[in-house]
């Protein structure tokens, strides 16, 4: 029971957020400087041409009242037309945000798994040499943002050594997964960076678990030590873990606007970029409220798997 009404909540609370950032994102966009019908006309229109387009883009209309139109039109699938490519954007944002969630799932797939193997390494001897290897690997990556990361891989794989290509450039329609070599970088790249924070998670949590009572009872009692880590420590450092997986959900989505436009991977991040650059608003709108949600989402998918994996919280 307590489960379910803390799942509840965390719906309500995630509809809640997806309103106020509907909100926040018309607001602001709508709000920045320079006129939209000018920069999609260009600097040499007249002043009738660029008066006929922001009356039929609905931009001489109350701001409340576009708005009040734009999430009902959201709410049955309509996110407008592209201002940049002058089509329905809902079918546009459904491929691009498919390769995104390709590159996301990969990513958090080889994560995850290998950021908890390796917190557990270093935990095990903490102050040893692989365990100061894993810890200064995780704070050097940390430190680097992605484009910096992904400028080193491609100038290690892709110049000095060309062994991967160094542009994920293809059609927003065609399957990512048929050309898998295109991508190993941008994977590798929000790997890394996915790593340094969840294994050092995973390394405290650890630490702890090997210190606490019930850990040294079952040694007292003669188990073998990898029944002792996998058994009676992981299970209880795990929850928290996978919390802490879900919070970074918001770095590989975030992530994914750098990594995908220096790679030129046609995903949301890339197409995201582009609007912005257009002053394409429609789509800039549409972009941001399906990260939210996806970034909402993972909270609460990653809260239900801790919820299963503790028992004492489920009640």
């Amino acid at each position: 029971m307590i489960a379910l009404t803390f799942i509840l909540r965390r719906c309500v609370m995630l509809v809640l957020v997806l309103v106020a950032v509907s909100v926040l994102t018309f607001g602001i966009v709508n709000v920045l400087p320079g006129d939209v019908a000018t920069a999609v006309l260009g600097d040499m229109a007249s002043p009738e041409m660029v008066e006929a387009v922001r009356e039929r883009m609905g931009l001489d209309r109350p701001l409340d009242a576009r708005y009040l139109e734009w999430v009902g039109g959201v709410l049955h699938g309509d996110f407008g037309r592209s201002l940049q490519h002058g089509q329905p954007i809902a079918p546009m944002l459904l491929g691009r945000l498919g390769n995104s969630a390709i590159l996301g799932l990969i990513t958090l797939g080889i994560a995850a798994p290998l950021s908890i193997a390796l917190g557990v390494l270093a935990a095990l001897r903490p102050g040893h040499l692989l365990d100061r290897a894993i810890s200064s690997f995780a704070v050097g990556a940390h430190a680097m943002p992605e484009y910096v990361i992904g400028l080193l891989a491609i100038l290690c794989f892709s110049i000095w050594l060309p062994l991967l290509p160094g542009s994920s450039l293809m059609d927003p329609n065609e399957n990512p997964l048929n050309r898998p070599e295109a991508l190993v970088l941008p994977v590798g790249v929000l790997v890394i960076g996915m790593l340094a924070v969840i294994s050092q998670v995973t390394r405290a949590g650890m630490i702890q678990a090997l210190g606490s009572p019930y850990v040294r009872t079952a040694t007292l009692k003669g188990l073998p030590r990898w029944k002792v880590v996998l058994k009676h420590a992981l299970p209880n450092v795990l929850p928290p873990t996978v919390t802490e997986i879900g919070m970074y959900c918001g770095y590989v989505i975030g992530g994914l606007v750098v990594v995908e436009t220096l790679f030129s991977y046609a995903g949301l991040g890339q197409m995201m970029t582009n609007a912005v650059s257009y002053r394409d608003i429609p789509t800039i709108q549409a972009g941001v409220l399906v990260v939210a949600a996806a970034y909402g989402i993972g909270n609460l998918l990653a809260d239900v798997a801790a919820l299963l994996l503790n028992p004492r919280l489920r009640g």
